[in-house]
């Protein structure tokens, strides 16, 4: 059922589906993220979990009905969801041929806003310090970064044009376990203290343990258990205690 706007869900997915070449990847999601709350995706490769941020974001075709703020996405509403929206990519994705500062202030400058080249770039190191780096590190090129400083610079530019929402894609992948714990910390903190919504996608149960409040574990492209992160441990589910226990 459609949520009426005004009530306290940022997005809903109704019997969400998606088929590639006949096969089902997601099969009938009815899915709800609150506001203010972080909700993980959990499950093995393979399971749809990346694509269902690809339907979220208009990427892909899809049966059923996504909502945000209680209206159904459309090219109308899509606008105002893109204006209040940052995504952390798997992998980083910044530009290799843009300096930090600029990596963090390319939406800035690059969406018809009238901001100044001075401002965009007291910005993008207010943004640096808010994710534990220091601003000497502005004019360096990404390949001169390791890997945590560059997921902190994107996670950066996901922050730089104040969203109300957040999309993370498997945060921590390619990370050492220590710089991997530090991340998740960090992306936990900003997300509380912004009270920002976020979804986060994650075959990492430690990843969705630091980061969420709810969880949702796919199986073969369906719904197999939903609950609170901190109820995830007792759960009955032999699906998803036998991924936790192999993960």
């Amino acid at each position: 059922m459609k949520t009426e706007p005004g009530k306290n869900v940022a997005i809903e997915t109704n019997n969400l589906s998606k088929s590639f070449e006949g096969k089902l990847v997601i099969s009938k999601l009815n899915l709800k993220i609150f506001h203010g709350r972080s909700m993980g995706i959990m499950g093995p490769s393979g399971t749809g979990k990346s694509v269902l941020i690809k339907c979220i974001l208009g990427l892909t075709d899809y049966e059923g009905k996504i909502f945000y703020r209680g209206y159904p996405l459309n090219k109308k509403t899509r606008k105002m969801f893109f204006n209040n929206f940052g995504m952390l990519f798997q992998g980083g994705a910044l530009f290799d041929s843009l300096t930090v500062w600029q990596n963090i202030a390319f939406k800035l400058l690059n969406n018809g806003q009238k901001v100044s080249k001075k401002e965009a770039l007291e910005t993008a190191q207010l943004l640096l310090q808010d994710v534990g780096l220091n601003e000497n590190v502005s004019n360096m090129m990404p390949a001169e970064l390791s890997g945590g400083m560059q997921k902190r610079v994107a996670l950066a530019r996901a922050l730089a044009n104040k969203p109300n929402l957040l999309f993370f894609d498997e945060p921590t992948t390619g990370l050492d376990p220590v710089t991997s714990r530090s991340i998740n910390q960090l992306i936990s903190t900003i997300v509380k203290r912004r009270d920002i919504t976020s979804l986060v996608i994650s075959h990492d149960p430690s990843s969705i343990n630091r980061i969420c409040d709810d969880v949702l574990f796919m199986e073969g492209g369906n719904e197999a258990w939903k609950g609170k992160v901190s109820e995830m441990k007792n759960s009955k589910h032999k699906l998803l205690n036998d991924y936790l226990r192999s993960a």
